[in-house]
């Protein structure tokens, strides 16, 4: 009796942990993905990971090819692909490679999980963003 009640109290104490998962996501940065469109050559790539359990976001930006110096960097959402909505999450520092991370709130967590959230760079040539690129699933 005394086993199964330590192995029962086992099970419960491992259960959370079996139901976190850790989400994997990326964006590619590009001028043609803004909302309008810009001229530029700049390029990037978003890198990140979502803990369920905790609610922690962890991303990493790498750009390349701006007009000048990236003034601003954030996530931005719910919007779709063709539609610009406002900042969500704004990045600490827009210094390549861009690192942060953050705790989400459980709507912004599914608007992420949705494909909600797009990311975005801008320079002063293009303050309403140079490169962005839709946060999508893995």
């Amino acid at each position: 009796m005394k086993t199964t009640i330590l192995t029962f109290a086992a099970m419960l104490a491992l259960a959370p942990a079996a139901f976190a998962a850790t989400e994997t996501y990326s964006a590619d940065l590009k001028a043609s993905s803004e909302v309008p469109a810009n001229d530029s050559k700049g390029s990037g790539t978003l890198a990140a990971s979502y803990d369920t359990a905790s609610k922690k976001l962890t991303y990493t930006v790498n750009y390349k090819d701006l007009t000048g110096p990236a003034t601003m960097a954030h996530f931005h959402g719910p919007a779709d692909a063709k539609t610009n909505a406002p900042v969500v999450v704004p990045a600490k520092d827009a210094a390549n490679p861009i690192k942060g991370e953050v705790t989400l709130t459980d709507a912004q967590a599914a608007d992420l999980q949705a494909g909600k959230w797009y990311f975005n760079v801008h320079t002063d040539k293009n303050k309403g963003g140079e490169i962005r690129g839709q946060v999508t699933k893995k």
